[in-house]
C-alpha cells in the first residue's frame, strides 16, 4: 500500500518532534550519596535511658567527626585572619574535663565572660535550659550563641561560615556529614552539637564501684553516707547520689550563697518568678576535682572552700531554697561537718574523677594533634 504524501509528512514530523524531545531532556539526576551512618549509644551501666537528642539532629558518625574537628579549631571564630583565633576547646579544655580551669574566660576581644556554665559533661541527658541561669534552650542554640556574644566570639555566621569554607578539607566533611558539600552556620551547631553529646564520663571509681571493680576506702564510704544523707551534708537532693549517677537534677537553686539579689543575672531573670531570685543551675559534680573555680561567679577556688560554705557558711534570705533547711532556725548555718567529716566527704567527691574522660589520646580529644 502506498503511504501518500500527507501521511509521509506527518510521519516525519511526529518523529522529528520525538527525537527533539528526547535531545531537550535532562541529564538524569546522580544517584543519591550515601546516607550518614547512624551513631549507636552504649549508654553506661546504671545511667538512663532516656537521653535527649532533637529530632532536627539525629547523631551521625560523620555528623560527630566534623563536630569534633569544628570544636577544636580556631578558625571557628571566624576572626583568625584578624589576630583572634578562637574554638570552643578555648574555654572548654580536656584537661579540666572540658571546663577551663580558670573560671571566667577571655573572649576575642579581651572582655572577660562569666565563670564558664556547665563543663561539657554528659549533656546528652540535658533535658533544656543551659547556661548558669537557664536561658539558652539547647547545644545547638549556644553554639550560635557563642559566635555573637560580645564576650566570646564577638563575630557573625557570615565570617564564621567564610573562614570554614576556605578550609579545604571541610567541603567534603560536610558533605559526608549533611549530604551536601555546602556549609551553613546551621550545619556548624549541628556538628558541634553531636560531638559535644559524644564527651560522656563513665568511668571514675564511683562508677568502677557501681560495676563491682573498686572498693571504697573507709574514708570514701563514710563520705558516700554523708554526701546522701539529711543527717549528713546532705548533698544528694540537689546532686544526686548513687540513684542518679549524673549527679545533678538540672534544677535550679538559691543555695544560700548572699542575701542581695539586684543586677543579678539569675533564673530570675530569665522566668520572672520570684521564687527563682538567686537561684542558679546545680551543675554536675562529676569530675568536680577538676572544674573549679565553683559556683556561678567562681567565688570559690577550692574543693575545700565549697566544703567549709555548706558546712557553716549559709546565708539566710527568704529567697534561700527549701532544701536549704540546715540553714533555717533553729539548725544553724550550715551541716556543721567536723574537720573528719569534712575530709571524708571531699574523699568521695574525688571518687567522681574520670581520667580517662581527659585522657588526650581518646576519641575526645584534639585531632589536629
Amino acid at each position: 500500500m502506498r503511504i501518500n504524501n500527507l501521511v509521509k509528512a506527518i510521519l516525519f514530523m511526529s518523529i522529528s518532534l520525538l527525537l527533539m524531545s528526547t535531545s531537550c531532556e535532562k541529564d538524569p539526576e546522580p544517584d543519591p550519596i550515601h546516607e550518614p551512618t547512624p551513631y549507636s549509644f552504649v549508654i553506661p551501666k546504671g545511667f538512663p535511658t532516656n537521653f535527649i537528642i532533637p529530632e532536627d539532629n539525629p547523631m551521625t558518625v560523620e555528623g560527630i567527626k566534623l563536630g569534633r574537628y569544628l570544636y577544636y579549631d580556631d578558625r571557628m571564630s571566624g576572626k583568625a585572619d584578624e589576630g583572634m583565633p578562637m574554638s570552643c576547646s578555648s574555654c572548654h579544655k580536656q584537661e579540666f574535663a572540658f571546663e577551663n580551669g580558670v573560671g571566667k574566660g577571655t573572649g576575642t576581644t579581651g572582655e572577660q565572660t562569666d565563670n564558664v556554665m556547665l563543663p561539657h559533661i554528659n549533656l546528652l541527658w540535658n533535658p533544656g535550659a543551659y547556661l548558669w541561669n537557664g536561658s539558652v534552650a539547647s547545644i545547638e542554640e549556644d553554639v550560635v550563641g557563642t559566635v555573637y556574644a560580645h564576650n566570646e566570639f564577638a563575630s557573625t555566621p557570615e565570617k564564621v561560615v567564610a573562614a570554614i569554607s576556605a578550609v579545604d578539607m571541610y567541603p567534603p566533611l560536610f558533605e559526608a556529614a549533611f549530604g551536601t558539600p555546602q556549609i551553613t552556620m546551621d550545619r556548624i551547631a549541628k556538628a558541634i552539637s553531636q560531638f559535644i553529646r559524644t564527651q560522656i564520663s563513665f568511668n571514675s571509681k564511683f562508677d568502677q564501684k557501681q560495676r563491682g571493680e573498686y572498693q571504697y576506702s573507709d574514708a570514701e564510704e563514710r563520705g558516700l553516707v554523708l554526701f546522701q544523707t539529711e543527717e549528713g551534708a546532705d548533698c544528694f537532693h540537689c546532686h544526686g547520689s548513687v540513684g542518679n549517677p549524673l549527679f545533678t537534677t538540672h534544677l535550679f537553686y538559691n543555695n544560700a550563697k548572699d542575701d542581695n539579689f539586684e543586677g543579678e543575672n539569675d533564673r530570675y531573670s530569665v522566668t520572672g518568678n520570684v521564687i527563682d531570685k538567686g537561684a542558679y543551675k546545680a551543675t554536675t559534680l562529676r569530675n568536680i576535682e577538676l572544674t573549679g573555680p565553683y559556683m556561678h561567679d567562681g567565688r570559690f577556688t577550692t574543693l575545700d572552700q565549697v566544703i567549709d560554705f555548706y558546712s557553716e557558711g549559709l546565708v539566710y534570705s527568704e529567697y534561700a531554697h527549701p532544701l536549704m533547711e540546715k540553714l533555717r532556725p533553729p539548725y544553724g548555718i550550715g551541716a556543721e561537718l567536723n574537720p573528719g567529716e569534712k575530709a571524708d566527704l571531699k574523699a568521695f567527691l574525688l571518687t567522681l574523677t574520670d581520667y580517662d574522660f581527659i585522657d588526650e589520646n581518646n576519641e575526645l580529644s584534639n585531632p589536629f594533634k
